[in-house]
């Protein structure tokens, strides 16, 4: 076998395996890149056990080998290689490795104990990838990081007729985002955060669309150039639909990237525990207010109003800029009253729904 590829296209594709390699594992053989050359190029495949991810990699292949590499060893010496051009061979079964001056030796581990990888699926919907981790990006956040909220560890992906769903929630708030396609069916299944997490990264390295297919509890996702499985989580959310306000009292328009900022600058005056900001509602003003106990702060911003004038709400600040992070323009603040939740929404980007409750005061 030998095999030459650029050192740039190589030491990118090793980057994303590594953050599925563990660095250890009770299966030993998991700290190993499984790498494939042959007549379909380069194919370098990871996993941990809950992620599988395949990955093809532009090069001039001669002969056919397949052969276990340590997985983070080669990512770091790939990255410190001296030459734009990298060469490998097999001689006596170590992987010859050769760029500019340098050159080494790596050993081996034969194939046949990497564990079989769940590629295999039904299709479920094809959509564009990068629709699709912008969906998984919106709401990632709201996921709770926590061992015992169980499924509220997930962000669940829903298809409907028309549309596709990911909804993400940690019992104190929600994200919800909805992509307009062209969409058959009814499922619903979640995706552990953590490999969500893994899934955007990879998704927004392709270009055009994604086949996403659903089997024996795997998520599998495919494309040119890339195929990649993640373990679901069983269950489902519950009607997560009824926390959404119907109506609302009080609705106000201003820019996201003002409000982020004036919560920025005031929470650092906020109190420890419950990070508590207070917005306050007054005419066309709003005062974003913060106390504890080294003092008080208080910005004014402008904003457009409609309903009632005058009310008062306070929030964990944190929360509040989790939510508004997916927001780039005029953000949407809908309120219901001072205890019941609050509603964040793009008025540029349709999809996007944040549910946040009010601290109890």
């Amino acid at each position: 076998m030998q095999v030459r590829l650029p050192k740039r296209a190589f030491a990118d594709a090793l980057a994303v395996l590594e953050r599925i390699i563990p660095t250890r594992a009770s299966n030993p053989v998991l700290t190993h890149l499984r790498l494939e050359a042959g007549n379909a190029g380069l194919r370098l495949q990871g996993s941990n056990g809950e992620i599988d991810l395949e990955l093809a990699v532009p090069a001039e292949v001669e002969g056919e080998a397949v052969r276990l590499v340590p997985g983070q060893l080669l990512g770091q010496v790939v990255r410190n290689l001296p030459g734009e051009l990298v060469e490998l061979g097999l001689e006596d079964e170590q992987l010859f490795l050769e760029s500019g001056n340098f050159s080494t030796r790596l050993a081996t581990a034969v194939a046949e104990d990497f564990p079989p990888l769940n590629f295999e699926a039904s299709a479920v919907a094809s959509l564009p990838a990068r629709e699709l981790a912008r969906a998984l990006a919106r709401v990632r956040y709201a996921a709770s990081g926590e061992d015992y909220r169980a499924i509220f560890r997930g962000v669940q992906l829903e298809v409907h007729p028309g549309r596709l769903r990911t909804v993400a929630s940690d019992g104190f708030r929600l994200a919800l985002y909805d992509l307009e396609l062209g969409l058959e069916g009814e499922r619903r299944f979640v995706v552990p955060a953590r490999s969500v997490d893994e899934i955007v990264r990879v998704l927004e390295r392709v270009e055009g669309d994604v086949m996403l297919g659903v089997e024996g509890g795997h998520l599998t996702l495919g494309a040119e150039g890339f195929r990649m499985a993640a373990a679901l989580m069983e269950g489902e959310f519950p009607d997560y639909e009824r926390v959404v306000p119907a109506e609302f009292a009080l609705e106000a328009d201003l820019p996201a990237a003002a409000l982020k900022d004036s919560l920025k600058r005031v929470k650092v005056l906020a109190d420890r525990n419950n990070h508590r900001v207070d917005l306050v509602f007054s005419g066309g003003r709003l005062e974003v207010v913060a106390e504890g106990d080294y003092g008080r702060g208080v910005e004014a911003l402008e904003v457009e109003a409609r309903g009632e004038t005058e009310m008062a709400l306070a929030y964990n600040a944190e929360y509040l800029l989790d939510a508004l992070g997916p927001v780039s323009g005029t953000a949407r603040l809908r309120f219901s009253g001072a205890a019941s939740p609050s509603v964040v929404q793009d008025t540029e980007d349709a999809g996007y729904l944040a549910v946040v409750v009010p601290l109890r005061v």
